[in-house]
């Protein structure tokens, strides 16, 4: 069985807008190791069609953009996409897959099915796995901005803390910190 990973890009005050990040080399390199190190990829639907509409693009050659993150636009084409959903059955992206129904048995038959582990994307997403005991690990990049606005990491809040173990602290040198934690069980 594989880890459930929570990976997300969160501002000083817990801001996960996707456009509140720096988006440079450091960053796409980072997660493209992280994308690397898992055997799929997670996301809620949201996600899913915001990654959609840009990544394949890029992996194509159709945009411009840096080494860094045309390197992870390729990656991320080839590696398994998963997608729980409820409204979007239809998803031709390459190596899409729905999950649909029980979202712990859908998820954990995932886990189950992935050894090198299953990196989760979606902040909503992540506090309904969380809700339900399945995420065992949680990267995040730290950015050094305070955004002053939401969404926020957990926004829909949790029944109870987590308390969590520090595996590792690496500052990258945009200003980010890569913080790598374990759930305590």
């Amino acid at each position: 069985m594989g880890l459930l990973t929570f990976s997300i890009n969160v501002t000083l005050d817990g801001c996960v807008d996707h456009q509140e990040g720096i988006a440079d080399g450091d960053t796409h390199t980072f997660f493209t190791r992280l994308m690397d190190e898992s055997g799929a990829m997670l996301w809620g639907r949201v996600t899913y069609e915001m990654m959609e509409s840009y990544w394949p693009s890029v992996a194509r050659g159709d945009q411009a953009s840096p080494p860094a993150m045309r390197e992870w636009a390729v990656k991320l084409e080839a590696k398994p996409k998963y997608v729980v959903s409820s409204t979007r059955k239809d998803f031709p992206w390459t190596n899409s897959h729905l999950i649909a129904g029980d979202l712990r048995a859908g998820v954990q038959k995932l886990k189950d099915a992935t050894p090198a582990g299953v990196l989760l994307g979606s902040g909503k997403l992540a506090t309904e796995l969380d809700r339900l005991d399945l995420i065992d690990e949680f990267k995040f990049l730290v950015h050094p901005r305070i955004a002053g606005h939401g969404p926020t990491l957990y926004q829909g809040g949790l029944p109870g803390t987590r308390r969590l173990e520090l595996v590792s602290a690496q500052p990258l040198r945009n200003g980010t910190v890569a913080l790598h934690y374990r759930r305590a069980r």
